[in-house]
């Protein structure tokens, strides 16, 4: 009997006209993840072994999303530079998987954020983060450019 592991990487970057802070504050504050991407409410325990819960908004959850779509840990944490954590959708039968935040200033007024999502042992939830299901959002990559414009203009792409 023989094995086959794969490993899917994914890595996002963005640059935003805001300072790491603003970035740090838009990932893990819940008064701002509620305002992009899949408008849930982030809640951090922010120090290793802290947990790490994100809750669906009323319209997902009306839409059959449960309360708590995804849960994890925290591993590292250097604010406002470096967050890394675990990620499991709750809703699929895999295994946590590793997301690492990194933020750093590039230039007076403008910050890079790359996302890593290392997704091992996960194929359902790397196609879900890909935006690979058909109807259900962009991924990371709608949840950045979301991310990017509301930090920017001051509204969600949705709004």
């Amino acid at each position: 009997m023989s094995t086959t592991t794969s490993t899917t990487t994914q890595v996002y970057r963005v640059y935003i006209k805001a300072t790491p802070q603003a970035i740090w504050d838009a990932i893990t504050q819940p008064e701002w993840t509620n305002k992009y991407g899949y408008q849930g409410f982030a809640e951090f325990d922010l120090r290793p072994g802290g947990a790490y819960r994100a809750r669906a908004s009323e319209e997902l959850q009306a839409a059959g999303m449960p309360e708590i779509p995804v849960e994890g840990e925290v591993i590292e944490v250097d604010p406002p530079h470096k967050l890394v954590q675990t990620w499991r959708a709750t809703w699929l039968d895999e295994p946590p998987t590793r997301l690492t935040y990194e933020i750093r200033e590039s230039s007076a007024g403008v910050s890079s954020l790359t996302v890593t999502h290392e997704l091992d042992g996960a194929p359902q939830t790397a196609a879900q983060t890909a935006g690979d299901i058909e109807g259900a959002g962009g991924g990371w990559a709608e949840v950045l450019s979301d991310l990017k414009t509301l930090l920017e203009t001051g509204n969600s792409m949705h709004a």
